[in-house]
């Protein structure tokens, strides 16, 4: 039976990355067999442009119904002077909320051919593989009560809630344990338990959710400490698990540990490991339509949708050997690039996968 499949394009470079994807899913469909069904629907600031909405019904139905979601990007400067509720960040966060998206896997891996991309010393970071489980629909992105409101005396205060009950930190620290268990049985939990009365919570559920999992040893840092040992000391890491906010926080900072946030894709997975898969990076409208950005984010997010959603882990390590392969001939998009590669723009980067993962199917 095929799999659906929706495409997100979205705003800024979205559409230029998500097509080197798309050429991806097509070339696993007609040379590899992989029984795919494209879509391809609006989200954020181009579904508001059409629609007025980020996140049309039309949109939210096909998302329903597919097994995976493909998104690129959404944002930027255009759509900032809108109210709140919708702009073009409001799309993402009512895709995460009514797929019911909790689990949000942000790998950050360093591959060898990039050690010197990196802004830390490669004897730091060569070597580097680190997963960060982040809560995605709870939090302080969430919480009520939230807004803007105008006091007697005039003032305006701004108000946002972080809120967590057990049941949602007990289902996220379980992801957690879980992927621990099938990498290095070491997991690190981040809150800000010495302030934070939920995150003094969190650490309670995750002590308890640990005992269950005697295989995995078990640490806690607080948020700015875990920050601090990302970049003194990021592979004493194997995986992290935290709030929705932190996790936000701490994958961007390890995505410069890799050498670039262009490299860094994510997974959003339901309780059934349906998902959707995007980059970690935004819409970088500063460079949108010139073909410069980096596809290999959301070429490896294609590479986790077949991991984690439509169970084909043999063809998600055939992509991430072919972005090896092109690593290893020298090919660098501007983001990545250093003395003595080439430097190519984001279709030439999409082709030369292409070819390597053909090189393997013949």
């Amino acid at each position: 039976m095929s799999k659906k499949i929706l495409i997100l394009p979205g705003d800024g470079i979205g559409p230029e990355i998500v097509a080197e994807a798309v050429k991806v899913l097509t070339c696993l469909r007609d040379d590899f067999g992989l029984a795919l069904e494209l879509e391809t629907a609006l989200v954020g600031g181009a579904a508001y442009d059409a629609s007025s909405h980020p996140l049309p019904a039309a949109t939210l139905d096909l998302a329903r119904a597919a097994d995976a979601v493909l998104l690129g990007a959404v944002g930027g400067p255009k759509w900032e002077p809108l109210p709140i509720a919708v702009r073009p960040e409001k799309g993402l966060l009512g895709l995460r909320a009514a797929l019911g998206l909790f689990a949000n896997l942000r790998p950050a891996i360093l591959y060898p051919q990039l050690a010197a991309a990196s802004t830390l010393r490669a004897e730091v970071v060569a070597g580097l593989d680190l997963m960060i489980v982040r809560e995605l629909t709870g939090g302080i992105y969430f919480g009520q009560p939230r807004g803007v409101e105008t006091l007697a005396s005039g003032e305006r205060r701004g108000i946002n809630t972080l809120v967590y009950t057990e049941s949602e930190i007990e289902r996220i620290c379980r992801v957690a344990f879980d992927i621990a268990m099938r990498r290095g049985r070491r997991l690190c939990s981040v809150d800000k338990a010495n302030v934070l009365e939920c995150t003094e919570l969190w650490r309670e559920v995750a002590t308890r959710v640990g005992r269950d999992y005697p295989e995995v040893t078990l640490t806690h840092l607080y948020v700015d400490n875990a920050a601090m040992q990302l970049v003194r000391a990021p592979k004493q890491f194997d995986v992290m698990v935290t709030t929705n906010m932190f996790g936000d926080i701490l994958s961007d900072c390890a995505a410069m540990l890799t050498g670039s946030i262009g490299m860094l894709p994510s997974a959003s997975l339901d309780a059934s490991a349906r998902g959707m898969y995007e980059p970690i990076h935004g819409s970088a409208p500063d460079i949108a339509g010139r073909g410069v950005a980096n596809p290999l984010a959301t070429i490896l997010s294609v590479a986790m949708m077949l991991r984690y959603s439509l169970g084909a882990p043999e063809l998600a390590t055939r992509i991430e050997a072919a972005v090896g392969a092109v690593l290893d001939q020298g090919l660098r998009t501007a983001d990545i690039a250093a003395a003595g590669t080439e430097q190519v723009g984001t279709a030439a980067m999409g082709d030369a996968i292409l070819a390597a993962l053909r090189t393997e199917a013949a």
